[in-house]
């Protein structure tokens, strides 16, 4: 039998739900937990991180909303993930973490060998918590980290924290995405996410809705995305003080970078379907002719 979900959102969960949990972990029948604002005493949470330390199963692990209430249960789940080694994804958004949560939490964070997306959204972080993250974030390929990282509405994060991040962008070799929604940021922190964009050979979605941003800061992402190739595909500029000129701008910019970039990929699908590819000199017809071996196709899926 394929792994399954469970997903409860907002009950108070009874001790012998929490067993029916912890058993499907244990029987690794559980491929995504999530029990997103729910009610559960401190030993049934104990049961829940012994749960997936046991896990072999577990891919995306969802304990938002204040289920991760206090330090000692940072440090039962900070035990869980070291023992666990299938966790993908891990959101604790609206977790009371604080700065000294997360350094608790971040030895296992590094020592993760599966975990590519973190949720730290409206956990209390501060710039100390950001050096931390930052280690998540490495430079070289050296190690695996982080494709997908939140940081939303942590505004206890000053201009010299963001900075940091900014640099840490900018040279990770794996960052696809990352929302910093709903942070008073200002248009001097959004100069520097602009530069780390440009510097990035692989972010590619940047949410920064509700940021305190006006069209100074979209000038210059706009002359970023014009002038400097990028992988970025999708910003994210709502409930900002930019006009819907400036905005579009952008928007159209990005739509045409990705139209090239889909020209671009089915002209080498076409090469490589049909390896024999000659141009007529006199003319511009087409001849192709090909090998009749077939073709093969690896599709990638990831969570």
């Amino acid at each position: 039998m394929l792994p399954g979900a469970i997903q409860i959102s907002g009950e108070t969960l009874s001790g012998a739900e929490i067993r029916d949990i912890c058993e499907s972990l244990r029987e690794n029948s559980v491929r995504l937990l999530s029990l997103r604002g729910c009610q559960l005493s401190e030993r049934d949470f104990g049961h829940v991180c012994r749960g997936v330390a046991e896990s072999r199963s577990l891919a995306q692990l969802n304990l938002n909303l204040g289920i991760v209430s206090n330090i000692n249960r940072v440090k039962q789940l900070a035990e869980a993930l070291k023992t666990n080694r299938s966790v993908q994804s891990l959101f604790l958004h609206g977790s009371p973490l604080t700065d000294a949560g997360l350094a608790l939490l971040n030895p296992a964070l590094s020592i993760h060998p599966s975990l590519v997306a973190l949720d730290l959204g409206d956990c209390m972080l501060g710039d100390e918590g950001i050096n931390l993250i930052c280690g998540l974030l490495p430079p070289d390929g050296a190690k695996s980290g982080l494709k997908e990282l939140t940081l939303s509405a942590n505004p206890g994060i000053t201009s010299k924290g963001w900075g940091r991040l900014a640099i840490a962008v900018a040279h990770s070799s794996q960052l696809r995405v990352l929302n910093l929604d709903y942070n008073p940021l200002g248009d001097q922190v959004a100069g520097m996410l602009a530069v780390a964009v440009a510097s990035s050979r692989t972010l590619e979605v940047l949410d920064l809705e509700g940021t305190g941003l006006t069209n100074q800061s979209a000038q210059t992402l706009l002359d970023m995305v014009e002038n400097y190739p990028t992988a970025l595909r999708t910003l994210i500029l709502a409930e900002n003080n930019i006009s819907p000129e400036l905005q579009q701008q952008i928007s159209d910019l990005l739509s045409e970078g990705e139209e090239e970039e889909e020209t671009e990929a089915n002209e080498v699908t076409a090469r490589e379907k049909n390896p024999w590819i000659c141009q007529n000199s006199s003319s511009s017809q087409m001849v192709l002719m090909t090998s009749g071996l077939g073709d093969s196709l690896l599709a990638e899926t990831e969570m």
